[in-house]
């Protein structure tokens, strides 16, 4: 499942920041006084930061990982203590699975704002994704709690989905349900009744995954696969022969390269 760690900037945003970055000195240009007094100084060298952290975002969200690296070190270059840069750095540094740099960087930027919701959701999720499931937690809760975070949804889906990696199948239900009940569109609460269905379906609830994968398609939104996998199973378990293979030409049809297909076309259900 793909989660948005970064948050989207629109597109006026986007070319908010290629314009301004035209106007700006390159790296190599680029002279942090070694003492700032100047608050007109300090705010400069902070707006620099800031345009290259969002266009290291957008580069990240498009897959060029080299550029956004290059931006976020930039970024870093121009105001060391800006938290977000080391954020999105460490994104970066996971998605090329170098993980050391994700973890320090992580940190970093933990330490120059603790409290920052998105970077505790982000750290969280990396723990989680390394196996360090019992670490993630607190992070998730930071991010919950604060007033400020504008998708508290996400990281109660995260906190869910960690759960049930450990087995804490209660806790896992009330993070996802809690999660369902903040989810402010279609997308984020199909994301949530996924994470529901695959919950059920481990618990042997068998007619609530059927529900639940109901709403998702009477909603029109397009299913992943691993919905429609999930659907296929549940649908095979409840005898279900019709519906089953409606769900298999869904996957068939939208997916035919996916995992998903393939381990049915194996008979791999479980």
């Amino acid at each position: 499942m793909i989660r948005s760690i970064v948050r989207r900037l629109p597109l006026m945003a986007a070319s908010a920041c290629m314009a301004a970055l035209a106007a700006m000195p390159t790296s190599a240009q680029i002279v942090v006084p070694e003492s700032m007094h100047s608050n007109e100084t300090v705010s400069n060298v902070r707006n620099q930061a800031q345009i290259h952290t969002e266009l290291a975002a957008l580069y990240f969200q498009a897959g060029s990982m080299p550029v956004a690296l290059e931006e976020t070190n930039i970024a870093i270059a121009a105001d060391p203590r800006y938290a977000s840069a080391y954020n999105v750095r460490a994104l970066v540094h996971t998605a090329l699975r170098e993980f050391d740099g994700a973890d320090a960087d992580f940190k970093k930027a933990l330490g120059l704002a603790p409290n920052d919701p998105d970077i505790n959701n982000n750290y969280g999720w990396f723990l989680c994704q390394r196996g360090r499931e019992r670490e993630s937690f607190p992070h998730f809760m930071i991010a919950i709690k604060n007033p400020l975070y504008v998708t508290p949804e996400r990281a109660y889906i995260n906190a869910g989905s960690c759960a049930v990696k450990v087995g804490d199948l209660e806790n896992a239900r009330a993070y996802l349900l809690q999660a369902l009940r903040m989810a402010g569109d279609r997308e984020s609460m199909s994301l949530v009744q996924i994470q529901l269905i695959s919950l059920a379906y481990k618990e042997g609830n068998l007619t609530e995954a059927r529900n639940r994968l109901q709403e998702i398609l009477q909603a029109g939104v397009t299913p992943p696969p691993d919905a429609l996998w999930l659907g296929i199973r549940v649908e095979r378990k409840l005898g279900h022969l019709a519906e089953e293979k409606s769900l298999a030409a869904q996957l068939r049809r939208l997916y035919p390269t996916s995992a998903e297909y393939q381990a049915y076309l194996s008979g791999n259900y479980e």
